[in-house]
């Protein structure tokens, strides 16, 4: 299954209401995820330009995109940005495939 690093951050009225009740998002991360048939890897949070970062497995983009549109359209989140992660094993097919690719920069 392809793997997936979501960055994100949290309203100040998200990180409000986590002060005044502290709560572990693992759970609930996990939660979203498994209802597609994905797995929660990791889920961290940082500091710096994001609040977070969360490492998921999906079955597919599709079942991804959904579980970060469901999270997105809940209000909680200021930004969430998602990113396909690809094998070395990929990327070398990807770089294979690109090798017969004639292409042509633009005006030549």
């Amino acid at each position: 299954m392809p793997l997936y690093l979501t960055r994100f951050n949290y309203t100040p009225a998200t990180w409000a209401r986590l002060i005044r009740n502290p709560e572990d998002r693992r759970n609930a991360a996990r939660e979203y995820v498994e209802s597609v048939g994905g797995k929660l890897h990791g889920f961290w949070y940082a500091f710096g330009e994001h609040d977070g970062y969360n490492l998921w497995e999906a079955p597919d983009n599709v079942s991804m995109a959904s579980t970060v549109l469901a999270i997105n359209a809940g209000g909680a989140m200021n930004s969430i940005q998602t990113t396909v992660l690809m094998t070395v094993e990929e990327t070398m097919a990807a770089m294979q495939k690109a090798n017969q690719i004639k292409y042509r920069p633009p005006g030549q």
